[in-house]
């Protein structure tokens, strides 16, 4: 049956497990390294040990259901086919948000939870990682409006909106634009600014894979489920392929979940298991602009005739978004057509002062959301919430839900798998359990000009560098200790630094050039270029640690490059067909992928 979001408490007790043998492999790095020593070593682990829980999936779901898993004190093994966070969970609004829409739609139960959650990520688990944003809610109609919209934001705060960040600020027109000065004067006739959080998605979900690899999950990318193992009417475990080297092997376990999103009915397919929900794809696009085009001190939120529209303050950028439209077609690779980039300027524009243009945007990136199938064909209105549902004896689906509560979904995915374990298991922790990084960042950000002098940057840079890393910044800067050279800026993309990138492949799991300028950084959509006059300084750089000899460092150009070619190419197509024809037409940087991909 369906589990509900809400777990249920029974699931709670000492677990004993007769048949745990004492591990032989090494205890794992302090900080959860994810280099390619470990991925070595992850291989020989996924073939000789019998697991408790594999997760397949390597986006916040199946890296928070691994983390979860572990702390519980479960053997726990993760496998994704390309890199962590490389489809939905790097392709968001980059927000940690309550919902404050889903109000309208009277999904209390929803908002409050998120908002719980916001909150044990600004306070406890990723400080430095999720931080305060202020929003402006530009108002328009003088009788309704303000009442109605305060008594939403009233209800926000008191659900535990207002709880580490501040409330509603009711705002006159001349209070609203002095805060945002690049709204036109006759868009708006008030506002009220409250405040959410924000997040670079795809690093926290890498922080909370390595934080799961930290608590001993392994953890491993590349290595794509290709076939379900089974005992009798029971899945047993699943067979994989590294889909760098073309290696298979079998991986045992007393219980498999399916933390897929988009690919969810894929993977049920492949298990021969009926699913128990549909997932249907929504496709999300966002552009990135300059942070001058919009003079304004806080972010907007919009509303539009379908949902709502996001102008988002993202370092030196803005990002503005999203769309909300079906999608049939390539589930890796979703394209941004030109509509969509219009349909974004055509709403933005509406209240902007100063118009922008296609001239200005920095970057596109298009994402899907994996909705519960429901009865209206509005994909807006689809499910939000999610469902956990034990398909199979020994294999568990979770899907749809919000990134903002990624922590319960695997905790309820977990709680969802505990029948087919030896033993009861013990409760969910992950609500305590910070992520690497978290620990001692406040006392560093307190430290950063003492720490900046002594490695010779400038205070705002380790700054930067903390609200990327946390207190795991000494590690980052160690790497440099014998070669200052890496504390120069990447060429072209000097908002990061060389050692970044050098990081990124000894100790994040990166693998390939689209790994790093992607999602390991931003650079992708950051700089005009796209990543392209970047990407062979990188491909140098990372090349000695991951043994790439000067054919391979070509190659790793000439893919990102075409990549983002055809990604230029499919934002100039006008629909979702001739644009996907456009963007699958680059060649993988994992070549020996196969579809379906899980």
């Amino acid at each position: 049956m369906i589990r509900s979001r809400h777990r249920e408490a029974s699931v709670v007790a000492t677990r004993k497990n007769p048949d745990a043998a004492p591990r032989t492999h090494a205890e794992p790095p302090v900080t959860g390294r994810l280099g390619p020593a470990e991925r070595e070593e992850s291989w020989q682990r996924l073939g000789s040990e019998t697991f408790d829980v594999v997760v397949v999936g390597g986006g916040v779901v199946g890296v928070g259901a691994a983390l979860d898993a572990a702390t519980r004190g479960l053997r726990v093994a993760l496998v994704e086919a390309r890199d962590l966070a490389s489809g939905t969970s790097s392709r968001s609004s980059k927000l940690f948000h309550g919902g404050l829409r889903y109000l309208e739609q009277l999904e209390f139960g929803l908002v409050r939870e998120a908002l719980r959650e916001r909150e044990l990520m600004l306070t406890r688990i990723a400080p430095h990682l999720v931080k305060p944003v202020a929003l402006l809610y530009p108002l328009s109609n003088r009788v309704w409006e303000r009442p109605y919209t305060a008594a939403g934001l009233f209800l926000y705060d008191t659900m535990g909106g207002a709880r580490s960040v501040p409330g509603q600020k009711h705002l006159t027109r001349a209070g609203a634009q002095r805060l945002v000065p690049a709204l036109k004067r006759d868009a708006l006739i008030g506002g009220i600014r409250y405040y959410d959080a924000q997040a670079d998605d795809a690093r926290h979900t890498m922080m909370v894979g390595r934080t799961a690899a930290h608590y001993g999950a392994v953890v491993r990318t590349s290595t794509q489920v290709i076939g379900f193992l089974r005992e009798a009417d029971r899945v047993s475990g699943v067979r994989v392929r590294d889909v760098e080297d073309g290696r298979e092997v079998d991986v045992r376990a007393h219980a498999v979940i399916n933390a897929t999103g988009v690919w969810t009915d894929e993977l049920q397919r492949l298990s021969g298991s009926r699913g128990r929900f549909r997932v249907r794809a929504s496709k999300g696009v966002h552009i990135v602009v300059p942070r001058d085009r919009i003079v304004a001190e806080a972010g907007m939120i919009l509303r539009t005739e379908k949902s709502v529209l996001f102008v988002i303050p993202w370092r030196n950028h803005w990002i503005v978004g999203t769309t909300d439209t079906d999608w049939n077609l390539d589930l890796a690779h979703p394209a941004a057509t030109k509509h969509d980039i219009d349909y974004i300027l055509e709403h933005v524009n509406s209240v902007l002062a100063t118009p922008l243009t296609h001239d200005d945007i920095e970057g596109v990136y298009a994402g899907l959301r994996p909705l519960l199938a429901g009865e209206s064909d509005s994909t807006s209105k689809l499910s939000r919430e999610h469902a956990v549902a034990r398909v199979a004896p020994g294999l568990v689906a979770i899907a749809g839900g919000k990134y903002t509560t990624y922590r319960v979904m695997g905790a309820d995915a977990v709680d969802a798998a505990h029948v087919d374990l030896p033993g009861r298991i013990q409760p969910s922790i992950t609500d305590k359990v910070p992520l690497v990084g978290a620990d001692g960042y406040h006392a560093l950000v307190n430290q950063a000009d003492q720490l900046a002098a002594k490695h010779g940057l400038h205070p705002y840079r380790v700054r930067h560098l903390l609200d990327r890393y946390g207190s795991l910044v000494h590690e980052v800067l160690s790497l440099a200790a014998d070669n200052p050279e890496l504390l120069k800026p990447i060429p072209a993309s000097p908002d990061y630094l060389q050692v970044e990138a050098v990081y990124a492949v000894s100790h994040e799991g990166a693998m390939h050039l689209e790994d790093v300028l992607t999602r390991r950084t931003r650079i992708s959509i950051e700089y005009a270029h796209r990543g392209v006059d970047s990407a062979e300084a990188v491909a140098r750089l990372v090349a000695p640690i991951l043994g790439w000899d000067e054919d391979t460092i070509k190659r790793e150009v000439e893919v990102y490059n075409a990549r983002v070619e055809a990604e230029r190419a499919s934002q100039t197509q006008p629909d979702d067909q001739a644009a996907d024809a456009v963007r699958a037409a680059a060649p993988e940087a994992r070549a020996q992928l196969t579809e379906p991909v899980s």
